[in-house]
């Protein structure tokens, strides 16, 4: 599975980014795929995933803030960004995989994701 992320950038706080990731590389519609972040020196953290269904998950910090979406026809998956606030300031990737028994991002559930794209910098300025 490849990835081709974009959409990342610098905005202040209150504003707003999409996030984009193609997908390639295996069939679209078998993949559990998510969003994680990560800044310097912390572990990869969860933000949000949509399973095959479209049934989709937060993580608390993020929820009524962020939409995770996909467009099956683009092979696209999204991350809408509204009412950014500059904790928000990361790597973002996106991840998915067509083998993840629980395609969520809910705690006391492993995600298993195989395959990573690169990254994207999100930075929100205060």
């Amino acid at each position: 599975v490849h990835f081709v992320e974009s959409g990342g950038g610098s905005v202040q706080a209150g504003g707003s980014l999409r996030l984009s990731c193609a997908v390639s590389g295996d069939t679209f519609s078998r993949l559990c795929m998510a969003w994680f972040r990560a800044i310097p020196g912390a572990e990869r953290e969860r933000v949000a995933a949509i399973d095959r269904d479209g049934t989709t998950s937060y993580v608390d910090s993020v929820k009524g803030r962020f939409t995770i979406s996909k467009d099956a026809a683009k092979n696209t998956l999204y991350l809408q960004m509204n009412s950014l606030k500059p904790e928000d300031t990361a790597m973002y990737y996106c991840g998915a995989d067509p083998n993840t028994d629980f395609c969520t991002v809910l705690p006391g559930y492993y995600i298993g994701l195989d395959f990573w794209g690169a990254g994207i910098q999100v930075t929100i300025s205060s």
